[in-house]
């Protein structure tokens, strides 16, 4: 199903009840107004003959079944809206409420609620009506209408939709929930102060985004084989399983126990790391296809070793470094390693067990990483990057007495890096292709390291209240993608210097002229669809490893949901998604690929892979069980 097809489902069954039931109270009203005339006592020249009691004028007005007999009933009352609520069964909205009246509350204050809501920190609430209490925050997944004056979201397994009777309302209604939805984040009033002590003076455009610099995002390349028509969010797209220029091969996975993580390759071979161990397939131009040898993973002394989390291809993709977290504590409690297994993947076994040292101190990683977005490649190569809470560092496996020959732990030399003093809650990072790094943090802020000092940052990306789980990079540097569990992030990272020279934020500060950000969302209803486990995942661009070439795709995964955004799309400032938004601009158009079970991960394969009338490489998806390719192409399907 595609992001706009849950909208054109709404907009029609929506449009159609509510604009019958508009017309309905319209006569009411008439019929209301005409009564009201015929039973109405002058106030001089009273005929006795047409006077009627209070009474009698009362149970007229009730026969007629009038929709507002009382003043609190009247559309144009203060925080009125007419609510609705998406029929999951019958795949239709229904009126939930036919005149509802909204307030923020505070829990503390929200005496009519019971029982107590699990979590409940005093935060602010959506009331409305007598059915939705709902908390503030981005796990509403807010999604605006303006045209329509309409705000739908989801809360307590449902998704609602809530539609003002004027402009006036509608935009009152944002303007206070933006105010209250920061104090829920931010723990603090939303006044100018604030704003800046939350994002700091210079990225003040992340706040309001109205006064940002958008000319970074009107000046983006155009991509050169952009579809001639944009298509809108408010019109149908057509579902994944209706468009015929993606064409899916898909096959049973041989490892026992079900693939853990995908490790593609540029050049011959992919692999797919199990329980059991790592299955090799091979690269074609229309994905990942063929049951090779299965690499039976086992450590220096005999012994199975832990499944491997993550799986990073090095030397000219002829060795793989295995890392096996485990759940060991540390600051944030999650899993980490103390060290990593090389594998030779020609001869399919474990050869070195590394261990992670500095000083003589055992050290543990939650992450590594490639020095840069192409050194897999790399014959040579022989040092990576590697993450914790407070350390960024990069490893070097040469061994400083000769070559190591044998499996007796031996030590990383700890080349270049720094630990931190406290507080940067590191998660995740990325390299570009010349080797400058991107981290992202437990308190959403994204830091920029040159390839040349991880010291200092060289910018630092405020946060939006939630923590970065993933993030990726362009190869050129411009672009960062940044994964929360409710939204994906992009921001730019292009500016122009004193001297009009432009240049990026791994290699000088920003200033002022910073663009605001653009978020990618799913709708409330595809958030809804996607299930319990509806957090985003991973998301990164598709890629390349050459200068001058640009991304041309997202993706990312959300339960049984592959997400795909067409790159060019989002960076459109004209996109129609955009137009009349209030706060930071959010893309609701996207593809997306629907599996049976939870995806392990979705990437797009090296755009060497793409043939000539395909706008993309191959994406593949994995599930545990299986791994899907899909070309994005309008040839014949391939048969095997």
């Amino acid at each position: 199903m595609g992001g706009a097809q849950s909208r054109r489902d709404l907009d029609v069954s929506d449009s159609d009840d509510y604009n019958e039931e508009e017309e309905e109270e319209e006569e009411t009203e008439e019929e209301e107004e005409e009564t009201a005339q015929k039973f109405s006592t002058p106030t001089s020249g009273r005929n006795p003959k047409t006077e009627t009691s209070v009474d009698e004028v009362d149970e007229r007005l009730r026969s007629l079944k009038l929709k507002y007999s009382t003043p609190q009933r009247i559309p144009n009352a203060p925080n009125s809206v007419k609510l609705y609520l998406y029929n999951s069964r019958d795949s239709k909205w229904s009126t939930a409420e036919k005149l509802a009246l909204f307030s923020f509350v505070r829990s503390a204050d929200d005496s009519d609620r019971s029982p107590p809501a699990d979590g409940d920190d005093g935060g602010w609430f959506l009331r409305v009506g007598s059915r939705v209490r709902a908390r503030l925050g981005p796990e509403m997944n807010l999604q605006m209408f303006p045209e329509q004056r309409r705000i739908d979201f989801v809360s307590d397994g449902g998704v609602w939709a809530m539609r003002f009777f004027n402009d006036a309302d509608y935009r009152a209604f944002l303007a206070e929930y933006w105010r209250r939805e920061f104090e829920n984040v931010f723990g603090s009033d939303r006044t100018e102060a604030n704003e800046v002590k939350v994002y700091g003076k210079d990225f003040i455009g992340w706040a309001r985004p109205e006064s940002a610099d958008e000319s970074i995002w009107e000046d983006a390349e155009e991509d050169f084989n952009r579809s001639p028509t944009t298509p809108s969010p408010f019109k149908a797209m057509p579902s994944v399983e209706e468009q015929d220029h993606l064409e899916e091969y898909e096959e049973e996975a041989s490892n026992e126990g079900g693939i853990q993580s995908l490790a593609l390759g540029a050049l011959d071979n992919s692999f797919l790391v199990g329980e059991s161990g790592i299955q090799v397939v091979k690269n074609f131009s229309h994905g990942i296809h063929g049951k090779g040898m299965t690499v039976r993973l086992q450590g220096g002394n005999g012994h199975d070793q832990s499944t491997p989390k993550k799986a990073l291809l090095m030397r000219a993709e002829t060795n793989m470094l295995l890392m096996s977290p485990s759940n060991v504590g540390g600051a944030r409690g999650g899993p980490r390693s103390s060290g990593v297994h090389q594998l030779d993947l020609e001869t399919g076994k474990v050869v070195t067990e590394w261990k992670f040292e500095k000083d003589g101190t055992d050290i543990m990683m939650t992450d590594i990483v490639n020095d840069s977005k192409g050194s897999q490649l790399d014959p040579s190569g022989s040092t990576f990057l590697g993450l914790d809470d407070n350390r960024l560092c990069q490893w070097d496996m040469r061994d400083r007495h000769g070559i190591v020959q044998d499996l007796t732990n031996p030590v990383l030399n700890w080349t270049q890096g720094h630990q931190f003093s406290r507080g940067t809650n590191f998660q995740c990072f990325a390299t570009t292709g010349d080797g400058s790094i991107v981290v992202g943090s437990l308190d959403g802020k994204i830091r920029l390291y040159s390839k040349s000092s991880m010291r200092m940052a060289k910018t630092a990306f405020p946060g939006l209240g939630s923590p970065v789980t993933h993030v990726d990079v362009t190869f050129d540097g411009k672009w960062i993608l940044g994964t929360t569990d409710t939204y994906l992030i992009l921001i730019s990272t292009v500016f122009k210097d004193k001297d009009g020279k432009e240049k990026t934020g791994f290699s000088g500060r920003m200033g002022n002229r910073i663009a605001a950000p653009r978020l990618l969302k799913l709708t409330p209803l595809d958030s809804h669809r996607a299930g319990v486990d509806n957090k985003f995942r991973n998301g990164q661009f598709s890629w390349v490893t050459e200068n001058g070439k640009q991304e041309r795709h997202l993706v990312a995964t959300v339960g049984k949901f592959s997400v795909i955004w067409n790159f060019t799309q989002v960076k459109n400032s004209g996109h129609e998604c955009y137009q009349n938004q209030e706060g930071l601009k959010s893309c609701y158009c996207y593809k997306v690929v629907l599996k049976d079970e939870s995806i392990v991960d979705s990437r797009f394969m090296h755009d060497k892979f793409a043939v000539s009338d395909s706008p993309e490489a191959p994406l593949v998806v994995a599930t545990p069980m299986k791994v899907s390719s899909f070309s994005i192409s309008s040839r014949p399907r391939l048969q095997f």
